[in-house]
């Protein structure tokens, strides 16, 4: 086994890699960018080289600056991770010429497999079921729209050399392709310096299914079962889980035969996922094959009872695999969703910033927690904005959807917005729980999943105070000097009178007062007409339990001195903010007259010119930024003053892109 192993990687994927090392008693190497110098993986790994700025095209793609690294170090092998560099043919080959094993596959099953074009041609060659569609050299614009015309609509318009979805393009019409082909060739480019399309057949509500496949350099080749990857928006994966609920044990075998013919075809060695669509009646068709370790890898290790790393290691270092096709073995069921710093009220922007706090559930044999961020770290601007993933394992499907949703309801962040509201109606929603979810349905329907602005209830807001008013006693009670003093009960007892305490929450900028009488869980509470009474309420670890109105109910929350966290009785998450009882300011929000930059990134198109009147919603701006395309649209009807940015040009967050004339 090797002895210094230098993982050429960031963030979660890099800490990932370093858990297997060590347990198996392998030095590790990380690198890091200007922007990573304090991040957990280079203070997990056993010693760590800087490798340039913070732009990834200045340290993590920079293959003579990794290479130097792993020579200066004296690194046997390169564990690439997954992203940047991993299934780049030029760093494996750079690898292999500099005498450092790269742990995946050669060069050449890279090269193969990294064009989707050569790949499905390859793959027609060894009997592989394929969409109808083109994957030719010939790229000329109008020699494309006339292929497109051919394979006929709908279709998919995808860049050849990319992955994650990105430039992938739905075209229904002639019409509609010169336009949708342009965006897709300008993502292509930006991103992977490939402007080559091929066109598909789009087929119409249909399944994402990939197949983990392993080989050896003993001409040994299996699969470890299947991934649903349904659940996607902009054909970005939002929820993965194996075993499928969609495949029949027959269409299962066939799929794995498939998926091993594929990995044959180019002597694969090592870890990668064969992709396939699958229409609704169960006919499937190659997609891709992704030569590298996948995100979504955990939930085949808790279902398999392996370490996917660990054989990447062993392999790579020409070792058989350990295990036969006739021996791999599923056990019960796992999900996993990935936790981003974005806002999915806001188009899902990413977001960026302090991690103010970081609460996840504990990891136990049912909850596994894949992270390269803590309490206190910052999501930079510099790269995928994802916190965590989190993954769960029970031995059915409903059980493991219920394990995701308590381990959903333990999670909370502040700092950066996230998505953890958007998951937790994700693993509630009815397609999902019936396994009916397809790859376009969260596109078509994204308005179910939004938390949106669902205005707390009375009965929300009472749990609320109930919750506040048993934090604030307890903390009385803690910091009296005599527990049976008068001045230790907080009651708001006043002479002549009975007490009352106003509890005031604030939600999305809107304030809530609720009168309060009465203490040590039994309160009469009023807002407005609306009132309750609260009888025997007691805060437990995980939430808070009652009587309202004679109506016994345990309410998921968390309580603290600035914060309410709590889970209404329909999973919808409520943060409230605490705030004094008798000090009220209320905010004018501005605007309408300019388009500021929602966070820093690249000026890509400019759309429109100072002097032209715009209609409101026109598209004026497209702006790059953490790996996403965002339009920049008019806030009003008017005419534009003033157009403060250029194409190419990388501006700040805040920055006033546009001004409109008053």
């Amino acid at each position: 086994m090797f002895e210094r192993v230098l993982i050429a990687n960031r963030g979660e994927i890099a800490c990932r890699v370093i858990r297997t090392c060590r347990r198996l008693g392998i030095h590790t190497i990380a690198v890091y960018s200007e922007a990573d110098q304090d991040a957990q993986h280079v203070r997990l790994a056993d010693e760590a080289w800087p490798i340039g700025g913070p732009l990834p095209a200045d340290s993590y793609l920079r293959i003579d600056a990794i290479l130097d690294a792993a020579k200066n170090s004296g690194a046997q092998a390169i564990h690439p991770g997954y992203g940047f560099l991993s299934e780049n043919t030029a760093f494996s080959r750079a690898c292999r010429d500099a005498g450092i094993v790269f742990i995946g596959p050669d060069p050449e099953s890279i090269e193969a497999m990294g064009s989707k074009a050569a790949a499905k041609q390859l793959m027609a060659r060894h009997d592989v079921p394929l969409v109808p569609g083109y994957s030719g050299d010939q790229q000329d614009n109008v020699f494309l729209a006339e292929q497109a015309h051919q394979v006929g609509y709908p279709l998919i318009i995808k860049p050849s050399a990319g992955g994650g979805g990105k430039g992938m393009q739905i075209v229904r019409s002639d019409a509609e392709f010169p336009e949708a082909l342009a965006t897709a060739q300008r993502v292509a480019q930006a991103a992977f310096g490939d402007a080559s399309m091929l066109l598909e057949r789009y087929v119409e509500h249909p399944r994402h299914i990939e197949f983990q496949i392993f080989g050896d350099r003993h001409g040994n080749i299996i699969h470890l079962g299947e991934r649903e990857c349904s659940a996607q928006r902009r054909y970005q994966k939002v929820l993965e889980e194996t075993p499928s609920p969609f495949l029949t044990p027959e269409k299962r075998a066939d799929m794995g035969a498939a998926a091993v013919a594929a990995a044959r075809a180019v002597n694969y060695v090592g870890a990668g996922t064969v992709e396939f669509i699958v229409g609704p009646a169960g006919d499937f068709h190659f997609m891709e094959m992704n030569t590298r370790l996948q995100v979504e890898h955990p939930v085949t290790e808790l279902t398999h009872s392996v370490d996917l790393v660990e054989w990447q290691l062993r392999i790579a270092d020409g070792e058989p695999l350990p295990l036969a096709q006739q021996d791999v073995v599923s056990r019960g069921h796992a999900i996993e969703v990935r936790l981003y710093a974005e806002d999915p009220d806001q188009n899902f922007l990413p977001g960026s910033g302090k991690l103010q706090t970081l609460r996840l559930p504990s990891p136990s044999q049912h909850v596994r927690l894949d992270g390269g961020v803590i309490e206190g770290d910052t999501v930079t601007i510099f790269y995928d904005p994802m916190i965590a993933k989190l993954i769960v394992w029970d031995e059915d499907r409903p059980k493991a959807l219920q394990r995701m949703r308590e381990a959903l309801a333990a999670s909370e962040i502040i700092g950066p917005k996230s998505n953890i509201g958007f998951l937790e109606r994700l693993v509630r929603h009815p397609v999902v729980v019936e396994g009916n979810i397809d790859t376009g349905y969260l596109d078509r329907h994204l308005e179910e999943f939004l938390v949106g602005d669902v205005v707390p209830g009375d009965t929300v807001l009472f749990a609320a105070a109930t919750a506040v008013l048993l934090h604030d006693e307890a903390s009385i009670r803690g910091n009296a000097t005599d527990p049976h003093s008068p001045w230790a009960r907080a009651d708001a007892w006043r002479i002549g009178h009975a007490g009352k305490r106003i509890v005031a929450l604030t939600w999305r900028e809107q304030r809530y007062d609720i009168d309060a009488h009465g203490h040590a869980g039994n309160y009469q509470l009023r807002r407005g007409a609306a009132a309750c009474e609260v009888r025997g309420a007691r805060l437990l670890d995980d939430g808070l339990s009652a009587r309202f109105a004679g109506e016994s109910q345990r309410v998921p929350l968390r309580v603290d001195a600035a914060h309410v966290l709590l889970h209404d009785a329909h999973g919808q998450r409520y943060r409230f903010s605490r705030a004094a009882a008798f000090a009220w300011e209320a905010t004018d929000a501005a605007g309408g007259n300019q388009i500021i930059a929602p966070m820093p990134g690249r000026i890509v198109l400019v759309k429109a010119n100072a002097g032209d009147t715009v209609e409101q919603g026109q598209e004026l701006l497209v702006m790059e930024a953490m790996k996403m395309e965002l339009a920049l649209k008019a806030p009003r009807a008017g005419t534009i003053e003033s157009i403060n940015a250029t194409q190419g040009e990388f501006v700040e967050a805040d920055a006033v892109l546009v001004r409109f004339a008053d």
